[in-house]
């Protein structure tokens, strides 16, 4: 396997020293800059369906898909031509198009919850301006959300639990003042009996729950039925509102997402990632009434000079268009299934201990014994062993996520052959792992 700390002459790290002169640790996304693996990032200079060449041209499998967008495949061509037509007509143009109503109506025909959305061009710009929307409705200020759930870099939700039970959260990050979380509680994931009990001390002051229904920024960890069902109740009861986090699971686990193989309905419900096809688009939307609080109606405001981009959304509308082929998610599901059941065949045959889940196309691997259901748990699997194998999944051409609590992601590109080549590098791998 490779040796992460030794001094990398390859055109890779003659990038990556380039780049850390001009840019904070030469990344634009932290988890890019491979601190929690170690070692060199890769430089992609192209993809293709399951593909992705790094800048000494070695070929990799890719299970990230630029964080789950690309789940049609990379260059898909429809999605090429898409932006190409969509790019000769115009980059920008600060004014309404007529994609942005197709994208809007089709959001809301494919998401029943969804009675309006605003497209904005960001997960966070979503999650951010959907929190903004809650406390405006209701005139309320806290807000409940759960450990290990990440909904993008605005202040008040980068917060970690506090010192104990029904205790506010402590900022995550530098430069996130105390006062902008003190309205923030961080309870555990999947507990109901804490959800239960913050709710019998304040519900009433509470503006909105926000919740990843499948959280995949601490590795894939799906909630219960009961957790989510008992979150919808305790919500309508205390006039608070449900918020799903579906940027990353929406039309990844399912065509409706996490919410309809749930038959939850939440609120207001935050969108992005697949709905891009791989550019930038996100989305916030729910009840009518909730969203007649946005400006230029309410008294709500937001607003982004590139929502709505036509280029972007050219690719997402072209994207949400192929996952609605037959059968397209139960092929997806069944690739996704395939895959975690030979690594942990693989692991099992070394005596690795180690476990692997997924749903729909994302899929989890945890260097335990048993699958988590919460933050702590996750925190539990033996990260230096997750760390060797990545390594050695990448000596193989096999590109993981450079994150022991980072979910995977297939695409509709990733056929039965690429599995059993991963597989068979996995087998590999693990066998000699210590």
């Amino acid at each position: 396997m490779s040796t992460p700390n030794l001094p990398d002459h390859s055109r890779n790290g003659e990038l990556f020293a380039r780049a850390q002169k001009t840019t904070p640790g030469g990344v634009n996304s932290p988890v890019r800059a491979f601190k929690s693996v170690g070692g060199t990032p890769r430089f992609i200079t192209r993809a293709e369906g399951p593909y992705f060449w790094d800048a000494d041209g070695k070929r990799y499998i890719d299970y990230i898909g630029s964080w789950g967008p690309a789940i049609v495949g990379h260059a898909h061509p429809e999605v090429v031509k898409a932006v190409q037509d969509a790019a000769a007509r115009g980059l920008s143009f600060g004014a309404p198009t007529e994609g942005e109503v197709l994208m809007a109506e089709e959001i809301c025909r494919l998401v029943p919850s969804i009675e309006q959305v605003r497209l904005v061009s960001s997960g966070t710009e979503a999650t951010m301006s959907a929190l903004r929307l809650a406390r405006g409705a209701t005139g309320r200020d806290k807000i409940v959300k759960f450990e290990g759930c990440y909904h993008g870099h605005a202040d008040s939700l980068l917060v970690k639990a506090g010192s104990g039970l029904l205790t506010f959260g402590n900022p995550t990050s530098a430069g996130v003042p105390e006062d902008f979380v003190k309205h923030t509680l961080v309870l555990d994931y999947n507990n109901v009996a804490q959800l239960e009990d913050a709710f019998a001390s304040m519900g009433d002051t509470i503006a909105c729950v926000i919740v990843e229904p499948v959280a995949g920024n601490m590795n894939l960890v799906k909630a219960t039925a009961e957790f989510l069902r008992r979150m919808r109740e305790l919500c309508t009861k205390h006039g608070a509102i449900l918020i799903f986090d579906e940027v990353m699971s929406g039309f990844r686990v399912g065509l409706g997402g996490a919410q309809a193989l749930y038959d939850i309905v939440p609120d207001l419900t935050a969108l992005g990632k697949v709905i891009g096809g791989g550019m930038p688009v996100a989305a916030f939307g729910g009840r009518a009434d909730l969203m007649h609080n946005m400006a230029p109606v309410g008294a709500v405001y937001q607003a982004g000079t590139l929502s709505g981009n036509p280029v972007a959304v050219a690719a997402g509308m072209t994207t949400l268009k192929l996952v609605q082929e037959p059968g397209f998610y139960t092929r997806l599901a069944a690739t996704s299934a395939r895959l975690v059941a030979g690594l942990s065949g693989a692991a099992k045959e070394a005596d690795i201990s180690f476990c692997a889940d997924s749903l729909g196309g994302m899929f989890g691997m945890y260097f335990s014994d048993d699958i988590p259901a919460s933050y702590a748990e996750m925190m539990a699997a033996d990260k230096s062993r997750f760390n060797a194998f990545f390594h050695g999944m990448l000596d193989e051409g096999v590109y993981f996520a450079p994150a022991a609590f980072e979910a995977g992601f297939v695409s509709a590109q990733h056929s039965d052959a690429v599995i059993d080549e991963t597989i068979a590098a996995a087998r590999r791998v693990f066998a000699k792992l210590d």
